[in-house]
C-alpha cells in the first residue's frame, strides 16, 4: 500500500472532517479571490468619481467583513482537519504497537529497539503531516490557484494573464527536481535519527557496564559521530526544503516584470483600466500563496512517503509464530512432545534433535543439562515463541497450534532466566499476573518467593518503585519479584527457566519448599543449571547437544553414574567448598 491509498482510505473512512474543512477551505478561497476584485472596483470608483460617500463606507464594510470571515472560517478548518489528522497518527502508533506484541523474539533479534522507537514517533509524524498540513495546503493552494488564474484570464485580462504565468513551467520543473532530492535526503534523516536512537537506548540500558570498563569516553565519541550524522543528514533535507523559495521567488518576481511591463503598456493605450491592473497585481501577490503550498506539500509528501517507507514493512511484517488457533481455552492435561526437532532462524545446526519427552498433569519434570543442550528451547516451543522444525507438541490431546496464543498466554506462568520487571512500584509488578489482587494475595505469593522479608524491610515496603528494568533491586530480588508474579495466578502449567540462579542454595531450598507445597495439582517444568533444584522432581531429563542423553528420577541417575550423578557429585562438593 502507498502512502496515497493510505491517506485515500482514511479520508473515505474519515469523510465528514474532511469534506467540512474543504467547504470552509473554498469559502475562504472565494473570499480572497472577492477582494481584490472589489478593492479594483472602488479604485475605478474613486478614479471616476462615481464613489460617494456613503457607497464607500459600505465597500470598506464588505471587505472587512470578508476579513474577519476569513479569520474564524481559517481557524476552524484548521481544528477539523488536524484533529482528524492527529487520530491518523494515534491509530498508526496503536497498530504499531499491536502489531509489535504479537511478534515474537526473531523479529526483534533482527529490528533494533531506538530504530521501532524512531517508527512510532518521527515516522509516524511525517505520516501524519502528510494526512493533515498536505491535504489542506494542497487543497487550499489548488483551489486558490485555479480561482486566482481563472478571475486574472476571464475576469480581467486573458493576455496579461498568460504573460505572467509564462515563468510558471520553468518553476514546476524546478519543483520536480528538488521533490526528488528531498525524498531521499528525508529517509537518510530518518535512519540517521533511528540509528542514534538506538545508541541512547542502548547507552541507558547498559550505563553501568558502560562505567564499570571505563567506555564513557568511547560511548561518548560514538554519540558525536552518530548526532552529527544525524544533523548532516537533517540538514541536507532542509537545504533542499530551502529551495523552494528561491525558486518561488524568481518566478514571482519574473511575473510581477512581466505584468508591470505588458500591463502599464495596455494601461497607457486605454486598454486597461488603474483599477484592473490593481486588482491583477493583487491577484499576482495571491499566487504566493498557491506556490508556496506546492512546495510545502511537495516536501511533507516526500517526507511522508520515505517515513511510511520504512513503517509499512513493519506494519505489514509477517508473524514470526502465525496465530492461527481457534481454541480460546486450554484443557489441562498431559503434555507431551513426540519427535521434536527445532533449529533457530538463520542456523543449521538443530538446537533439538528428535526429543520425545511427558509430563502428565500435576508432576513436575526437571529439564538439565550443560550449557547450550537446549533447555531453553523446549520452554520457548511450548510458549510458542517459535514453531519446531518437526514433530508434535500437544497438550491435553489437542496440537499446541490449535490453541490462540492468548489461550497459551493465560494458561502458562513462565519465569525466565533474565527477568522484566516495569518502572513501577514491587506490589505493581507483582500483581501484573493478576488484575484486582489484594494486598494480602500479594504478599502470601511474596512469601512463597521467599522476597516478603525483604520487601518490608524497604523504604517504602511494597510501594517502593524498582526502577527501569528494577535497577533498584539485585539479581536474586528481581528473580524472586518475578517468581511472586507467577505464583500469584492460577494457570495450570508453570515454566521456570534456570529462574532461581540468582539466589544462595538456602534460599533456593526455601523456595522450592513453598513451591512444593503450594502448587498441589500444578503441572511444573523446572529448568535449572543446578541439579538441588530438579532433585525432587518426579522425572528429570537430561539433554546433551539438543538430544535426550539421560532420564529418570534422582535417585535413578545417580545410580547409573553418567552426566548427572557426576554434576552431582561436583555440585554438591562445591556447596560444601562453600559452606566451609
Amino acid at each position: 500500500m502507498t502512502l496515497t491509498a493510505l491517506i485515500a482510505i482514511y479520508v473515505r473512512q474519515n469523510w465528514r472532517p474532511y469534506a467540512l474543512a474543504a467547504w470552509m477551505l473554498a469559502t475562504v478561497s472565494a473570499l480572497t479571490v472577492y477582494i481584490p476584485r472589489q478593492v479594483g472596483h472602488v479604485i475605478d470608483g474613486l478614479v471616476a468619481g462615481t464613489l460617494h460617500e456613503e457607497a464607500l463606507l459600505g465597500e470598506l464594510a464588505w471587505l472587512l467583513l470578508a476579513g474577519v470571515a476569513i479569520y474564524f472560517l481559517r481557524v476552524a478548518w484548521r481544528l477539523q482537519l488536524f484533529a482528524a489528522s492527529y487520530r491518523l497518527g494515534a491509530q498508526l502508533r496503536a497498530r504499531l504497537y499491536a502489531r509489535l506484541c504479537q511478534q515474537g523474539p526473531h523479529f526483534f533479534q533482527q529490528k533494533r529497539t531506538g530504530d521501532l522507537m524512531a517508527l512510532a514517533t518521527n515516522d509516524i509524524d511525517s505520516v501524519e503531516m502528510a494526512s493533515g498540513e498536505a491535504m489542506l495546503a494542497g487543497f487550499d493552494g489548488t483551489l486558490t490557484l485555479i480561482l486566482v488564474v481563472a478571475m486574472m484570464t476571464l475576469g480581467i485580462d486573458g493576455r496579461l494573464a498568460a504573460a505572467a504565468l509564462l515563468p510558471f513551467p520553468i518553476m514546476a520543473w524546478a519543483f520536480w527536481r528538488i521533490s526528488n532530492h528531498i525524498h531521499q535526503a528525508s529517509k537518510e534523516s530518518l535512519d540517521a535519527f533511528g540509528k542514534l536512537n538506538d545508541q541512547v537506548q542502548e547507552t541507558l540500558t547498559g550505563v553501568r557496564t558502560l562505567r564499570a570498563l571505563g567506555l564513557e569516553a568511547r560511548s561518548a565519541q560514538r554519540f558525536e559521530e552518530l548526532a552529527e550524522s544525524a544533523a548532516d543528514a537533517s540538514l541536507r533535507a532542509q537545504r533542499w526544503e530551502a529551495a523552494f523559495e528561491p525558486a518561488v521567488g524568481v518566478t514571482l518576481v519574473s511575473a510581477t516584470v512581466l505584468t508591470l511591463g505588458l500591463g502599464g503598456y495596455f494601461v497607457w493605450h486605454g486598454e486597461l483600466s488603474i483599477g484592473a491592473l490593481t486588482a491583477f497585481s493583487m491577484y499576482l501577490g495571491q499566487l504566493i500563496w498557491p506556490m508556496f503550498a506546492a512546495g510545502w506539500v511537495l516536501a511533507l509528501i516526500e517526507r511522508g512517503r520515505a517515513a511510511w517507507g520504512r513503517l509499512q514493512p513493519v506494519l505489514d511484517a509477517p508473524l514470526t509464530v502465525a496465530d492461527s488457533g481457534s481454541r480460546t481455552d486450554v484443557e489441562p492435561g498431559r503434555l507431551v512432545l513426540e519427535g521434536v526437532s527445532f533449529s533457530y532462524p538463520g542456523h543449521q545446526a538443530l538446537a533439538l534433535d528428535a526429543v520425545s519427552l511427558q509430563l502428565p498433569p500435576g508432576q513436575t519434570l526437571g529439564l538439565v543439562g550443560a550449557t547450550g543442550s537446549g533447555k531453553s528451547s523446549v520452554l520457548r516451543l511450548i510458549l510458542r515463541q517459535y514453531t519446531q522444525s518437526t514433530g508434535t507438541i500437544r497438550w491435553g490431546g489437542n496440537s499446541l497450534g490449535d490453541y490462540t496464543l492468548e489461550a497459551l498466554n493465560r494458561a502458562i506462568s513462565w519465569v525466565p532466566q533474565e527477568p522484566f520487571l516495569f518502572s513501577a512500584s514491587i506490589a505493581e509488578n507483582i500483581a501484573l499476573a493478576k488484575a484486582g489482587a489484594t494486598r494480602e494475595e500479594i504478599a502470601h505469593a511474596a512469601r512463597l518467593a521467599s522476597i516478603h522479608d525483604d520487601i518490608v524491610r524497604m523504604p517504602k515496603g511494597y510501594d517502593t518503585p524498582v526502577g527501569e528494568k528494577g535497577i533498584a533491586l539485585s539479581g536474586g530480588q528481581r528473580q524472586r519479584v518475578a517468581i511472586a508474579r507467577a505464583m500469584l495466578t492460577d494457570a495450570p502449567l508453570l515454566l521456570l527457566d534456570d529462574a532461581l540462579s540468582a539466589v544462595d542454595t538456602q534460599t533456593e531450598t526455601d523456595i522450592l519448599q513453598h513451591l512444593r507445597s503450594a502448587r498441589a495439582g500444578r503441572t511444573a517444568l523446572i529448568v535449572s543449571h543446578r541439579l538441588s533444584a530438579v532433585m525432587d522432581a518426579d522425572h528429570i531429563v537430561v539433554l546433551s547437544h539438543g538430544r535426550i542423553s539421560e532420564q529418570g528420577d534422582h535417585a535413578t541417575l545417580l545410580a547409573r553414574n553418567g552426566w548427572y550423578a557426576a554434576q552431582w557429585r561436583y555440585q554438591q562438593l562445591e556447596a560444601s567448598l562453600d559452606a566451609a
